[in-house]
């Protein structure tokens, strides 16, 4: 360790921001990166702690705490700041195939886990990662490295978000012929039209996915397995098969009036956005538009987050947010100790912008929507709503319960439901013979990733439900190690 009082000497600093009032202008990233020097220090302040628990990607109190991926972070830190850019690079790229992605999208639950963040400001783990990644490619160090040696097996990949890609990604590092089929336009996943462009620029995603193919792995697009994709002869032609499609399937509100026009999945929502963007600036106007529009969003997580931040830059006429559960504390609770994910009140980005403009947050928490009222022609004019209370049912769980007396009324002419989602797309599995859990996710052992259906494997949000980024990334190694095995006999995957 270069500073073993680093964590002292040195104030934790981050990348700046671009005001709220101007980045809402665009769709563009708005961090400003900080400097060599600057992230060099910000290395420095990494304690070497001895058990570091930012590292351990462990479940504690139904949350993960610390890196899923196992992140040397430890090392890279002290390497940063030693000035050994390319060295950590080396390290980092060993347990995560796409920093680029993590250091810009997860929520690094490796800070939370951070021993400095016990009594003062945890180390800037995410912007360190993000700024070693991106620094390789400035300086050339990350270049295709295909096999020097092929196999000849043949192995499919189905979906191209970040399991499907981390799979691909490690099968073809041992040699095995890799061909990931996506069935939309453009690759990436939910990466690509899940996470909007502010948050994660698509040309990186591109980048990406030009050094795969550069690397020898086969992309096809607009390749819809199960309808223009013949599942029979996919199992024919590959020798093996990994599902790794995502839980796409979005969550429902079945209250009265939720067949009126006006009220859209949040996915639905995004994506046409996105993809708007990417094919013409928006010009061509083939996208659910918030201009002028009282925005209802319900949902108060990430995607919520999105929802209010997409809309503020379609412009939007007004804007809440609708969040069922009660108001988090600022700071921990006695009941939620570090290392654990820390259950506190935050203020995303989507949020921060809102405030800018409009001077509060839209976020209105404990309320849950009873139904949805239309006007003469079906379109969807309010939003009813009442407060919730939070007890414990006869089993002892923590259930909502109605506030009487509390009903309201909320002008809306788009409303997008940001809830999460319920569990895979059925079709696709159905018609491979593949085995479903109890939450519609595909059956199949976290360690194995094997299915029911010969050699059919599945990992990602398909097998595990939602999740992060980087637990799909996590869970892409690990089946590729399982797909290599039942290839080889043994596996020299890490």
């Amino acid at each position: 360790m270069g500073k073993p009082t680093g964590f002292l000497d040195y104030e934790r600093k981050t990348a700046g921001k671009v005001k709220p009032l101007e980045r809402i202008k665009h769709y563009k990233e708005f961090s400003i990166p900080l400097s060599k020097e600057e992230q060099e220090i910000q290395g420095a302040r990494c304690m070497d702690c001895g058990i570091p628990f930012c590292q351990s990607g462990i479940m504690i109190g139904g949350g993960v705490s610390g890196c899923p991926v196992n992140n040397l972070i430890p090392e890279w830190n002290d390497l940063i700041h030693k000035g050994l850019w390319k060295e950590a690079v080396r390290r980092l790229l060993k347990t995560n195939n796409f920093p680029e992605f993590t250091g810009k999208v997860c929520p690094a639950p490796c800070e939370a886990a951070c021993t400095a963040g016990i009594h003062g400001p945890a180390i800037s783990i995410k912007e360190n990662e993000c700024s070693i990644i991106e620094r390789a490619y400035e300086e050339g160090v990350i270049v295709p490295n295909p096999p020097k040696v092929r196999t000849g097996k043949k192995v499919a990949v189905i979906g191209s978000g970040p399991a499907g890609l981390a799979a691909a990604d490690q099968i073809n590092k041992r040699g095995h012929l890799v061909t990931v089929f996506e069935r939309h336009d453009r690759l990436g996943g939910l990466l690509m039209y899940g996470i909007p462009n502010m948050k994660l620029d698509k040309t990186l995603i591109d980048r990406r996915i030009n050094l795969m193919k550069a690397e020898g792995i086969n992309f096809e697009v607009n390749a819809n397995v199960g309808e223009n994709v013949d599942t029979k002869e996919l199992l024919e032609n590959f020798d093996a098969v990994v599902l790794a499609c995502g839980a796409t399937n979005p969550r429902d509100l079945k209250v009265e009036g939720r067949d009126l026009d006006g009220i859209y999945f949040a996915v639905d929502f995004l994506k046409e956005t996105t993809k708007s963007l990417l094919d013409s600036n928006l010009e061509d106007k083939a996208y659910v538009s918030a201009e002028g529009k009282d925005v209802i969003v319900i949902g108060g997580g990430d995607t919520g987050t999105d929802c209010v931040a997409t809309s503020l830059r379609h412009g939007c006429n007004s804007l809440v947010q609708f969040e069922i559960m009660n108001k988090l504390p600022s700071e921990r609770g006695e009941n939620n100790p570090w290392p654990q994910w820390p259950r506190i009140h935050k203020v995303d980005y989507g949020q921060e912008e809102f405030e800018a403009v409009h001077g509060e947050d839209p976020r209105k928490f404990a309320v849950t929507v009873k139904k949805f009222v239309g006007d003469n022609e079906g379109r969807v004019k309010e939003v009813i709503t009442v407060d919730v209370n939070w007890e414990k049912n006869e089993k002892g769980f923590m259930v909502p319960k109605e506030v009487p007396g509390t009903e309201k009324s909320w002008k809306a002419d788009l409303v997008l439901l940001a809830m999460g989602f319920v569990g895979a797309e059925t079709n696709l599995p159905s018609l491979l013979g593949v085995e479903l859990d109890e939450r519609t996710n595909v059956k199949a052992n976290y360690g194995e990733f094997k299915t029911n259906a010969d050699k059919v494997f599945a990992c990602g949000d398909v097998r595990r439900g939602q999740s992060l980024v980087v637990w799909a990334i996590n869970e892409g190694r690990a089946c590729a190690r399982e797909v290599d095995n039942f290839l080889m006999g043994y596996t020299i995957l890490p």
